[in-house]
């Protein structure tokens, strides 16, 4: 490995590890699709407290699960794949020459599918909690009584939304597990490719996240809602 490959490496690995605390941090200041949908998931669960006819919320946490355990499912698949290129060694040299992959050894190419692997580990493991975290959700809604009364309700509902709110948060850490592991097979075609595409997997996500349509779309809502919220606060207090 040469040394333009550690420093790819280590870019990498602080925008991998660095990306969730730097969005929770921007989080607080700017507008991010993670904040929004932060306050839509509370308003959800207020919303779910006093609606008589539950099958609306049944149907919408079924749908979560399904989405996680097809994803968990897809990255099964992938992480079998390339873990039988690393430890059985199936891929002929002539193919990596072929395909343009860039590596001086053996050992090299099985660090690069490595890093591709624990990329894709590590979603599996946030689809596969965030799965658990959707069963204790199911659990937690069906044990919410009718009679409850307002501040019953407004308590219970919060608790529900720290319960729903970190599930719904993993699934989104493993759906961006795949971002970054696209930037790590980068590495594959040399180092410079590796930073441009884990630069590329940053400057993606945090435009979906701040600059995209639906980021506009999620803060209006989340505005009309705090204003709807603090109106019905008024009416009751």
């Amino acid at each position: 490995m040469q040394k333009a490959d550690y420093i790819a490496l280590l870019i990498f690995a602080v925008c991998w590890f660095g990306y969730e605390p730097l969005l929770r941090t921007i989080g607080t200041h700017a507008g991010l699709i993670a904040k929004h949908i932060s306050v839509l998931r509370q308003q959800w669960m207020r919303n779910f407290i006093t609606r008589e006819v539950k099958l609306f919320d049944s149907n919408l946490l079924g749908h979560s699960v399904n989405s996680a355990s097809f994803f968990a499912s897809a990255n099964l698949i992938l992480i079998a794949a390339i873990a039988g290129a690393i430890f059985e060694g199936q891929v002929p040299k002539s193919i990596v020459n072929s395909l343009g992959i860039e590596a001086s050894s053996r050992i090299v190419l099985d660090i690069k599918f490595a890093i591709i692997l624990l990329c894709l580990a590590r979603g599996f493991f946030n689809f596969t909690w965030a799965i658990r975290q959707m069963n204790y959700c199911a659990a937690a809604m069906g044990a919410v009584p009718h009679d409850l009364t307002r501040e019953e309700a407004e308590e219970t509902s919060l608790a529900l939304a720290q319960i729903v709110e970190p599930a719904m948060s993993h699934f989104s850490q493993g759906v961006r597990g795949y971002y970054f592991s696209i930037a790590a097979a980068m590495w594959l075609y040399g180092p410079w490719f590796f930073i441009l595409g884990t630069m590329g997997a940053v400057g993606l996500l945090l435009w979906r996240q701040s600059a995209s349509s639906s980021a506009g779309g999620l803060k209006s809502l989340r505005i009309i809602l705090e204003k709807y919220q603090s109106r019905k606060n008024d009416e009751q207090g």
